[in-house]
């Protein structure tokens, strides 16, 4: 871990304030659903500008944020609500959503407020493992790095893609790569308990089959299913 890494994480611990109690309705979270299906449609249709689909078709796990709010002036915040979703490794398919937060922090000359769309691609089953831990922090639990942009990103580099955390950014109809060591990813327990039931945990979600899955959640799943051609085995 770097120091400016560590900096981060300490400055999220210190500054940023645990996410505030709240009550959430069926109706929140299928609008939550809604809007990571359409942050997953927009890239799907910027294959020039976008995430490069094959690395979409190669991931093991799939974090969608959107509306992500930062706020600063030299330190940034941010806090968002989405959801994580991990693929079989056997089938390809992709598992009901488990509703997740995020909550990090940034050094840099930020100034005001901007919402923005947040797309984590896990590369590798352990990544997906390490997101059920607790307290896991990109950059520290696991490497986290800018994801490539475009359809021929990935073409004749000499990179590794099947480790760690590429993480990507939507603002203004653009997308791009972007460094989030130090913010923190944790399943949102109260909106898992809404959704799923309150026996039911994220473990169970991923790897049991457990819980509901909404008419959002439903069409969340098949198009992502569509976009990875679900149903046959991931290449290595």
């Amino acid at each position: 871990m770097t120091g400016a890494a560590c900096c981060v994480t300490v400055l999220v611990s210190l500054l940023a304030p645990p996410a505030p109690a709240r009550a959430v309705s069926s109706e929140d979270l299928d609008r939550t659903l809604t809007s990571c299906n359409l942050v997953l449609k927009n890239t799907l249709e910027m294959p020039d500008q976008g995430i490069p689909k094959d690395l979409l078709q190669r991931c093991k796990g799939l974090a969608i944020f959107p509306g992500v709010v930062g706020i600063g002036a030299v330190v940034g915040l941010s806090y968002g609500n989405g959801v994580v979703l991990r693929r079989d490794d056997r089938t390809g398919a992709w598992t009901k959503p488990a509703f997740f937060t995020v909550r990090g922090g940034s050094i840099g000359a930020q100034v005001g407020a901007q919402s923005v769309d947040l797309i984590l691609l896990i590369m590798s089953e352990e990544g997906v493992q390490r997101l059920l831990e607790e307290r896991f922090t990109l950059g520290a639990d696991i490497a986290v790095s800018a994801g490539p942009v475009g359809r021929g990103a990935t073409a004749g580099t000499s990179l590794k893609f099947d480790a760690g955390i590429l993480s990507y950014s939507r603002s203004r109809g653009l997308f791009a790569g972007i460094s989030l060591a130090g913010a923190r990813v944790e399943p949102d327990d109260v909106a898992n308990a809404e959704y799923h039931g309150r026996d039911v945990t994220v473990q169970d979600v991923f790897y049991e089959d457990k819980g509901n899955l909404s008419k959002a959640g439903e069409q969340l799943v098949r198009d992502l299913n569509t976009a990875t051609h679900a149903g046959t085995r991931p290449t290595r």
